[in-house]
């Protein structure tokens, strides 16, 4: 697979013309969030300015008719960390525009999925994202290999048209 040199996000986002998805397939990611810790019982946390910066990244694009999709396959019972994730999904993810579902992961088996989570933009470039054990964020990767992008677009729509969207899911 041919890697690229990787490319902002914003310049990501703010260069697509038609449509960017994301498909999650962990059950846990980034533990050390301050979000997460304050849902979780820790310090609290303003998501505020972290809602604020998503919506003002997401908007111009959505204006512009960019369809922005995330599609979340997630274990049930869910973790601590997906419910958390489902609590903020309409205040930061709806309301910036974006199209969000939920896959039971066991209704996920029988579907050809990458082994990372992705962006893909424009159904040409892809972003692949690295995570620990543990889901801290280790690294992204950018290809725009053929082979790459169809897996990715194949895989995004088979899950999209099995999901749930968000407005009827329920977490378990």
């Amino acid at each position: 697979m041919r890697i690229l040199e990787l490319t902002a996000f914003d310049e990501l986002i703010t260069g697509c013309a038609s449509s960017a998805v994301h498909l999650e397939m962990r059950d846990m990611y980034t533990p050390s969030d301050p979000s997460y810790r304050a849902f979780i019982g820790g310090p609290p946390y303003d998501r505020t300015q972290r809602e604020r910066g998503w919506h003002a990244l997401l908007a111009p694009a959505v204006a512009r008719g960019v369809k922005v999709r995330r599609a979340r396959i997630v274990s049930e019972p869910v973790t601590d960390y997906i419910r958390w994730e489902y609590s903020v999904t309409e205040s930061m993810n709806l309301t910036a525009g974006e199209k969000v579902r939920w896959l039971p992961r066991r209704q996920a088996s029988d579907l050809c999925l990458p082994g990372n989570d992705f962006w893909l933009f424009d159904d040409r470039l892809v972003r692949f994202h690295h995570f620990a054990g543990d889901g801290e964020h280790i690294e992204d990767e950018l290809t725009d290999d053929p082979a790459a992008v169809k897996l990715c677009a194949t895989a995004f729509e088979a899950v999209w048209e099995r999901a749930v969207d968000h407005a009827d899911y329920r977490i378990r």
